[in-house]
């Protein structure tokens, strides 16, 4: 498969996610801000909306105080916001324009539907309307494009790159989500003295959960009171949690042995590592030496798996 092509692929999966997942983060965070709650703790929330997509300096030049329409707009309708919904659909549709021929029509119908559709939405005020059905659309369409791509795509190269971004993309955001969301609680996570405290703990783990559809998962895994302990271990640990570190980095396993020529590659290599490191991982270790410097490390080893999966398969030979 031509590099160029590969890129383009690579990146289609990769924003269709990323608009997915910015739509369940601010979905929850749009829910949970209805709650009671003091002003500080409500823009201490939305701070850390900011703060998952590293985009807390670009939003406070361009418009200062933290409010929450400041940040739902400037997270779905700024297309000067490279991690903004529009902006995500839009350059997933452009990349799968651009490799037209490789897609099933039924792939560059559901990508380019989303995108026509995304923004008749936003000039008819749908999303200023109702922003919780709005974030539900594109979850779907994120789920569409999955369930297209599966089902009628040949499962070759052009596959496994589209399968690679989607997951390379889906383990970067869930780490980002935990390493900010444990840090927002004041406390040592493990239980809060008053009953206030307690309450507060089960809307701030649920709405984790709930933000990766992992709420009702957690029930039927532990069968149990929430305890942040156990959402790390889920959304970390557990390979058959879809949306844990360890599932998604054994799916980059996966489809990179499926492109790779050599199975002693580097970036296979990589990949394995990273994965066996959560394969064999204890929630327990990892929270005794900082739970931080374990998700901020994977973070920069997931950064430098997506530089050399660039760097060996999606970057045009120069001539």
């Amino acid at each position: 498969m031509l590099s160029r092509t590969a890129d383009h692929l690579f990146w289609m999966s990769r924003y269709t996610e990323r608009a997915e997942n910015t739509a369940r983060m601010l979905n929850v965070h749009h829910e949970t801000s209805l709650l009671p709650q003091s002003a500080a703790v409500s823009q201490y929330g939305w701070q850390g909306v900011l703060s998952i997509s590293e985009l807390l300096p670009a939003y406070s030049r361009l418009h200062g105080e933290i409010t929450p329409q400041g940040v739902m707009d400037f997270m779905v309708k700024d297309e000067n916001n490279p991690s903004s919904i529009i902006t995500c659909l839009k350059a997933a549709r452009e990349n799968a324009r651009a490799v037209r021929g490789t897609l099933t029509t039924e792939v560059w119908e559901t990508l380019n539907q989303t995108w026509l559709e995304c923004t008749r939405m936003l000039k008819r005020g749908a999303f200023d309307k109702d922003p919780g059905e709005f974030f539900e659309w594109v979850k779907f369409r994120s789920h569409l494009s999955r369930g297209v791509t599966l089902g009628t795509m040949l499962q070759d190269e052009a596959f496994h790159f589209l399968r690679m971004g989607t997951f390379l993309e889906r383990a970067d955001n869930t780490a980002r989500l935990l390493d900010v969301k444990f840090h927002a609680v004041q406390s040592d996570f493990f239980g809060a003295a008053s009953e206030r405290d307690q309450e507060y703990d089960f809307y701030h783990w649920s709405a984790i959960l709930r933000s990766v559809s992992g709420f009702e998962v957690y029930r039927k895994v532990y069968r149990d009171v929430i305890k942040p302990e156990r959402v790390a271990e889920l959304l970390m640990l557990r390979e058959d949690m879809p949306r844990s570190l360890h599932h998604c980095m054994s799916e980059v396993v996966g489809n990179l042995r499926h492109v790779s020529a050599n199975p002693k590659d580097e970036t296979l290599s990589r990949a394995g590592k990273l994965r066996a490191d959560l394969r064999y991982g204890h929630i327990d270790d990892i929270l005794a030496t900082g739970l931080h410097a374990f998700l901020t490390q994977f973070l920069d080893r997931v950064n430098q798996l997506g530089a050399h999966i660039s760097r060996n398969f999606l970057m045009p030979a120069l001539a």
